[in-house]
């Protein structure tokens, strides 16, 4: 039955971005919240690294959706498929439509698969997996304890990805086991890298070079894998900047595909018309949308220029909630996010390298006394327990 409805908030997504910004407005007295969500599991999606490495069960990373959504709010459990803006309303997957006061769009990102031929139909098999979706994360670990000697292929795709950091995370901790196993030497281990540096901030990349050096990883810069040859169990690199291509023979592959904003965000008047992944087009600062005041963005479909992590979004949600709140009164938003963002890099089976920065693209540590720009065994403690407890037990709940 088709419906139609009307909420003073609307929030697109029910992911770490829809439920924290829910759960703070809630906090903060509002009564009518609805959030657009068709999926009745909710996953910490950080944990899917360590799946596939060998480190964490997968059914770690899942809770029933319910049991996240916070109370009072409206759940409406259908996909949101087309908005306008100029009407403040969004059209479901059903034919549906919802009338807003305020939007919120934290949709997500879209995993594009089809951008690289042969990607999609050879996942899973022969070799060829990927820690970016829930049932092939466990798949990867078992590639990477299946082979003992050979080729290895890890790749990162051009543009923004979600955990920017997840494609070289696998790569060392699967050539950590491989040290362990004593057949590292056997291993001829490749990560391809769309960027000229291992890492955008100098700091952190100057470890993270010794770490590839130590395991004896060829890097290839400013490359990407343009075509997967399953069946021939073979990847094409492109280089960049000229064009070459070079073919790389693989006993195991982890390929992350290209991504952008979904498909119904680029086709909205939301998307911005610049950037052809067709982020929502909001001030990187306050996170409003900069063509229609009543509507936000925060997550990965914003296209705040930072990180696209959890750690983003943590920052994020209260500085949405604070502008969106002080809008409602009639007053100027003044809260402000400063692009800070962290990507905590498993280098071993018991060692992270916690990379904190912002939008000044320089180190931005929160943890005081201690040098987190070097590879720890506390900060591996706080990726594996700490972490999803401060995931599941306040940021969800509008506590952190």
């Amino acid at each position: 039955m088709v419906t139609t409805q009307h909420h003073r908030t609307v929030i697109v997504g029910g992911g770490s971005a829809g439920i924290s910004v829910a759960a703070r407005l809630r906090r903060a007295g509002e009564r009518d919240v609805a959030v657009l969500d068709p999926s009745e599991r909710h996953y910490y999606q950080p944990l899917w690294t360590l799946v596939g490495g060998g480190r964490a069960p997968l059914k770690e990373s899942v809770r029933p959706q319910k049991s996240v959504m916070p109370k009072g709010v409206r759940w409406i459990r259908r996909a949101a498929v087309a908005v306008d803006p100029d009407a403040q309303e969004v059209t479901l997957d059903d034919g549906g439509v919802v009338h807003y006061d305020h939007l919120v769009v934290c949709a997500g990102i879209q995993l594009d698969w089809d951008g690289v031929p042969g990607l999609a139909d050879g996942l899973g098999q022969n070799g060829l997996s990927s820690n970016y979706l829930p049932h092939t994360a466990p798949v990867t670990w078992r590639f990477i304890r299946e082979t003992r000697s050979g080729s290895a292929v890890f790749s990162m795709p051009t543009g923004a990805i979600k955990c920017g950091g997840a494609p070289q995370k696998i790569a060392y901790l699967a050539a950590d086991h491989w040290r362990r196993e004593g057949v590292l030497g056997r291993m001829d281990i490749h990560l391809v890298l769309p960027t000229d540096t291992i890492f955008g901030v100098p700091e952190f990349a100057r470890v993270l070079e010794g770490v590839a050096r130590k395991y004896g990883i060829h890097v290839h810069y400013g490359s990407e894998v343009t075509e997967v040859r399953p069946e021939a169990r073979e990847v094409v690199v492109s280089d960049i900047g000229t064009g070459t291509k070079t073919t790389l023979p693989y006993d195991m592959a982890h390929l992350v595909p290209p991504q952008s904003a979904p498909d119904w965000i680029k086709r909205s008047p939301l998307a911005d018309a610049a950037n052809p992944a067709g982020y929502v087009e909001i001030d990187k600062h306050r996170m409003r949308h900069v063509r229609y005041p009543n509507i936000w963005a925060l997550g990965d479909a914003g296209s705040s220029p930072n990180s696209k992590t959890g750690a983003a979004v943590r920052q994020q949600a209260p500085v949405v909630v604070e502008n969106l709140l002080a809008t409602m009164q009639g007053q100027e938003p003044l809260a402000v996010y400063n692009g800070y963002s962290s990507c905590p890099l498993t280098t071993a089976r018991n060692k992270m390298l916690l990379a904190e920065f912002d939008y000044s693209g320089r180190p931005a540590p929160s943890i005081p006394l201690i040098d987190t720009v070097r590879e720890r065994t506390d900060m591996w403690y706080l990726k594996r327990h700490g972490l999803p407890f401060l995931y599941w037990n306040l940021m969800l709940r509008g506590l952190a």
